[in-house]
């Protein structure tokens, strides 16, 4: 016989975006209602659209100048708001306490230094020895870290340096599928008995020319005309990238109990998929992901979707079809695509929501309905923007929760 796999609560969430910190902040800006605009950056990026941050006191979650100096931006990121998740679910910065935390991160590669990389260009170009000059350059302008730049776990080892979660650790690469498979991961383990106690997310830095070029030679960035994610179709389609960091904080029922812990909602399910894309194709294994019993009436659907026509498509004749009547949000439309965050983000938003018992209004009154009522099941959606789809399903938690 069987153990009955254990429930999973999301007990802390950590969230950083172009509209601001914590998950208070972005739900009171979302309960204004459709007037509530995008915080995005144009000047130096034109045509694209990029959601940048807001100032941050990096000092609030990186106390060490030394720390914050040798990181970079999404580093940064995501060692602040891995802070702020683990200060929202209530536990102290006591060492043998943190030593227990498993940690389970998406990531991507480093940032490039773009003043190195202009100087390397300028001091090169026209040198009898250009590769001499490089050499040179580069090891004395580069700021050691950044030798280091495509070692992904880098981020998990800054949060176990400055928060110090020294559990076991995990960090999965490949963009939207990443940040699927770590929260995949994370609930798996707990559910199994595994762990106790996991932190789970990603960050992504957005204002990164280097990032933007190779995502434009791809011909995947929206240009001069900004639009809500599910108005983006024909020509008028693409990705505004933003800056997001989310983590979140989950635990067996036992564990949250045992430190009188309360908790937002409940993980229920977290699956991911991928394959060869293609219309039929990739529509049958998101469609596959989706759970089969969910009335509309009670749900919401949180869509990550990142703004490419063909796929948007996709994706929302697939949800008319399982949730006819379910008011959608594209919550991209408000903080932007983040690629390896942006399955975290949904699922910090639909757990935050569900807890204060919001129905969320329209972010695109062209596009989604108003909820008719507050719901009670969130379901957040990604369907990656080269490959990957992946589905979790977040509960309200009846009685005593945030």
């Amino acid at each position: 016989m069987t153990n009955r796999p254990r429930d999973v609560l999301i007990t802390g969430i950590g969230l950083v975006s172009s509209l601001g910190e914590g998950i208070g902040e972005h739900l009171d800006l979302f309960a204004r209602g459709p007037g509530l605009q995008p915080n995005i950056k144009s000047d130096g990026y034109e045509p694209y659209f990029v959601h940048g941050l807001p100032a941050i006191d990096w000092s609030r979650q990186i106390p060490k100048r030394g720390d914050q100096r040798q990181m970079e931006t999404w580093q940064k990121l995501g060692t602040y708001s891995a802070g702020l998740a683990l200060e929202d679910a209530g536990i102290p910065m006591d060492e043998a306490v943190r030593s227990e935390i498993d940690m389970i991160v998406a990531a991507g590669g480093g940032e490039r230094d773009p003043a190195v990389d202009a100087m390397v260009i300028a001091r090169a170009r026209g040198a009898n020895d250009a590769g001499q000059v490089i050499n040179e350059t580069l090891s004395t302008e580069l700021r050691p870290t950044l030798f280091l730049a495509q070692l992904s776990n880098l981020l998990a080892g800054n949060i176990s340096i400055v928060h110090k979660v020294t559990g076991s650790s995990r960090t999965f690469m490949g963009e939207e599928a990443a940040g699927i498979s770590a929260l995949y991961s994370a609930k798996a383990r707990i559910a199994s008995g595994q762990s106790e106690i996991c932190l789970v997310g990603s960050a992504f830095s957005a204002e990164r020319k280097d990032l933007i070029l190779n995502f434009d030679l791809a011909e995947l960035m929206l240009k001069d005309e900004w639009r809500p994610v599910f108005a983006r179709t024909g020509a008028r389609q693409g990705v505004a990238i933003g800056s997001v960091g989310a983590f979140l904080v989950l635990e067996s029922p036992e564990h949250a109990e045992k430190r009188a812990a309360r908790a937002y909602a409940r993980l229920t399910s977290a699956l991911g998929d991928r394959g060869r894309r293609g219309g039929d194709a990739t529509a049958k294994r998101f469609a596959a992901l989706l759970p089969a019993q969910a009335t509309d009436e009670d749900t919401m659907v949180w869509s990550g979707a990142t703004g490419l026509a063909d796929l948007v498509q996709i994706e929302r004749q697939v949800l008319a079809e399982r949730f006819p009547t379910a008011p959608v949000r594209a919550y991209g439309t408000l903080l932007g695509h983040a690629f390896e965050a942006q399955m975290p983000a949904g699922v910090a938003l639909a757990a935050g929501a569900l807890s204060r018992g919001m129905a969320i209004p329209p972010f695109d009154t062209g596009e989604e309905r108003p909820a008719p009522a507050a719901p009670r099941r969130a379901v957040v959606t990604s369907i990656g923007h080269l490959h990957g789809e992946g589905v979790c399903v977040v509960e309200a938690i009846e009685g005593d929760c945030r």
